[in-house]
């Protein structure tokens, strides 16, 4: 512990925020049903912001995905820079709560929260700032952490069924042993493919699926029938995300549990696909949801409502990799997550201390906030943008 106390925390506001477009090196390239999300040897734009109070400063991030949903690098970054981040500074960074609810006054909800990536990057920001105070990691901080590692699952996405064997041999060699497999980027038949070839190549390994909104309720009412021979664990999001009525039927329907991440972007989301009983599983994903504070709130929605949950990620470099498993660890998440940021994306801006993975296991970080050390030289030097506020 440092020299912090209650009282000191209570005095904590915050005085700036400053906004970095980094560019980091990709690793392979990765598409989904939407587009393409990396391409090797492009660089991978992501947003992180400084957020200082009290001479203390907390770091998080931001992963414009254009392809998986609208928000892109400059929507993020404007949106941050000039509406967020003045509503931040003079706050006191205790209050997660009164944040949030000042956030949507500023950008404010369609039919479900409005710009939660954004939001998340803030919410990360204090979050990490928080326990660093306190010198203490986020779980302790909430009071909750139910597990100290958490099974990572590798993703096999975009590969001809030829090419699958090769994919899965590459993430048994770095210690993975479940796969998620992206399905809709091809016809139904070569996506039943591609899963079969895993199944072969991974006869024992736990395998969900993955159709990021790609089919109708007729197609994946098909696919669900002829997934369930190979033993697949899960069907996310196969429909798209507000089609409620569709989901329903499917989920009365399929012979898969189906799992739901596009379409809970808010906790009240949940709440509907909950009353209508449209859904078996919720996937919880940080940025998706608008950061850890709303992602708590709705993963204990879920486990109330005896939801299965599982966890998911957006490409998420380090910083974002190491608050996912903060909430995973909260709730004890304890089947394979989709956390695939290194498996893409090189988190170049670390400077210390960060995740350890050992044979395909994430160990949830010790390490005051977060648990990531960040180069401050390094954001600067990878910097294309820089704002401050």
């Amino acid at each position: 512990m440092n020299s912090f106390d209650g009282r000191i925390m209570e005095s904590l506001v915050v005085e700036r925020v400053e906004t970095f477009v980094v560019e980091l090196p990709s690793i392979r390239s990765f598409s989904i049903s939407g587009g393409s999300v990396t391409t090797a040897g492009k660089p991978a734009e992501r947003v992180l912001v400084k957020v200082t109070a009290g001479g203390v400063t907390g770091w998080g991030e931001a992963t414009p995905t254009p392809s998986w949903t609208y928000e892109t690098m400059e929507s993020i970054s404007t949106t941050i820079h000039r509406y967020l981040a003045p509503v931040l500074v003079g706050r006191p960074a205790w209050d997660l709560d009164g944040a949030c609810a000042a956030y949507e006054k500023v950008i404010n909800r369609g039919l479900t929260i409005g710009s939660p990536i954004a939001k998340s990057a803030l919410d990360i920001a204090l979050h990490d700032l928080l326990g660093r105070a306190l010198g203490v990691p986020v779980g302790v901080l909430w009071g909750q952490r139910r597990l100290d590692r958490i099974r990572l699952g590798w993703i096999v996405a975009g590969q001809a069924p030829g090419e699958v064997r090769k994919a899965v041999e590459e993430g048994r060699a770095e210690g993975y042993h479940a796969y998620k497999v992206k399905v809709g980027l091809h016809d139904e038949a070569t996506d039943v493919s591609i899963v079969a070839a895993v199944r072969e190549a991974a006869p024992d390994a736990p395998i969900w699926v993955d159709a990021n909104q790609a089919y109708t309720v007729d197609a994946a009412l098909r696919m669900a029938r002829r997934l369930a021979e190979f033993d697949v664990s899960a069907f996310e999001q196969p429909l798209p995300a507000n089609d409620v009525t569709g989901l329903r039927r499917l989920r009365d329907h399929s012979p898969l549990p189906v799992a739901l991440d596009e379409s809970l972007r808010h906790p009240s989301d949940l709440a509907t696909f909950v009353k209508l009983d449209a859904v078996d599983i919720a996937i919880a994903k940080v940025q998706r949801s608008g950061g850890l504070t709303l992602s708590r709130r709705l993963c204990q929605l879920a486990e109330d409502a005896g939801l299965r949950i599982m966890g998911s990620g957006l490409t998420d470099t380090d910083l974002g990799f190491a608050a996912s498993l903060h909430l995973f660890a909260a709730f004890g998440v304890d089947t394979p997550v989709d956390l695939n940021g290194r498996q893409f994306v090189r988190s170049a801006y670390v400077g210390g201390s960060t995740v350890e993975v050992v044979d395909g296991t994430a160990l949830v970080p010790t390490g005051p906030g977060l648990g990531v050390e960040v180069d401050e030289d390094a954001v600067r030097a990878l910097a294309s943008a820089h704002w401050s506020v």
